[in-house]
């Protein structure tokens, strides 16, 4: 007979260990676990090297009947990524990762809110609460009509260039910590799978891009959605991002995704246009180091603020 595991969290860098141990409780709910779940398919696909040179540590949390309770992720230099945690919960997670030094924290409102109060409790960093997000979930596609000129097409290898600026002007914008950092393997990784469309004019000239994370679960999320700044306001992100959508439904995905910024009402109104409804509000919180000490590295995002 297989004993339980003892409460409390458990601490992986092995992503395989980490599934193994959590991988059902993530795809009980995979829209409440989209992050998670992308990135560990990424990261099972193309190694650690697909989100540049950080290291990676996952953890899982067990209750009293050996059930997991509670699950985190951290691929730095991203924030952690903690799933739905009660504030006994989290106190228990800051306690685990003491000595280490986290840029903040990414998840649902409360169980975001729960591990800054937490950490800064036990660590004296302040927290700031950075972004607000909101999660949604395609149900009825209605694409923009007109549709702007143009049309769309799947990035492929001869687009690893523009993939690699486009990606780094993104992060830029977001304010990305490393700045393009990883822009090279994250269009590998997305030319691989055909993660990225563009909208481009009649005569070939990309104007906007829509990326697609790989399924997981049975669900995928819409990331990143970017428009050079010059070609903006023309309605080729709506464009693309209806295309990237359509065509992940027409590919079998169940669950169709997408976070927006809740300071952004045009990114909001847009999506919701062509069938985007919400599904649950999550919270960024940035973390600054204690007087004295090394400030953590910072992540002030904009858009779709994950890996």
């Amino acid at each position: 007979m297989t004993e339980s595991p003892a409460p409390g969290w458990h601490l992986t860098a092995d992503v395989d260990d980490f599934l193994a141990r959590a991988g059902a409780y993530l795809r009980a709910d995979p829209a409440l676990h989209t992050v998670a779940l992308s990135v560990t398919a990424s990261l099972r696909e193309r190694g650690p090297a697909v989100y540049g040179a950080g290291s990676q540590l996952f953890g899982v949390l067990y209750g009293p009947d050996g059930r997991v309770a509670g699950t985190f992720l951290w691929t730095q230099p991203f924030r952690i990524s903690v799933s739905p945690l009660d504030r006994e919960q989290a106190d228990a997670l800051a306690l685990a990762l003491q000595g280490r030094e986290p840029a903040g924290v990414f998840g649902v409102d409360a169980a975001a809110a729960a591990f800054a109060d937490a950490w800064q409790a036990r660590t004296g960093a302040e927290h700031r609460r950075a972004i607000e997000q909101r999660l949604y979930r395609l149900e009825d596609l209605t694409p923009p009509l007109p549709a702007p000129p143009g049309r769309p097409r799947v990035a492929i290898e001869g687009d690893r260039e523009l993939l690699i600026r486009w990606r780094g002007e993104f992060s830029a914008y977001i304010g990305a910590p490393g700045g393009a950092a990883g822009s090279e393997e994250w269009a590998d990784e997305r030319i691989s799978y055909g993660g990225v469309t563009f909208w481009e004019t009649a005569d070939g000239v990309p104007v906007s891009m829509a990326g697609v994370t790989r399924e997981s679960a049975g669900a995928v999320r819409v990331a990143p959605v970017y428009t050079p700044k010059e070609l903006r306001g023309r309605g080729y992100a709506g464009a693309v991002t209806a295309e990237v959508s359509r065509a992940a439904r027409a590919a079998g995905a169940r669950e169709v995704l997408l976070f927006t910024d809740l300071a952004n009402p045009t990114s909001n109104g847009l999506y919701r246009r062509i069938g985007y409804r919400p599904v649950r509000d999550f919270a960024v919180y940035t973390f600054t180091a204690p007087t004295g000490t090394s400030p953590s590295t910072r992540n002030e995002n904009r858009h779709d603020r994950h890996p």
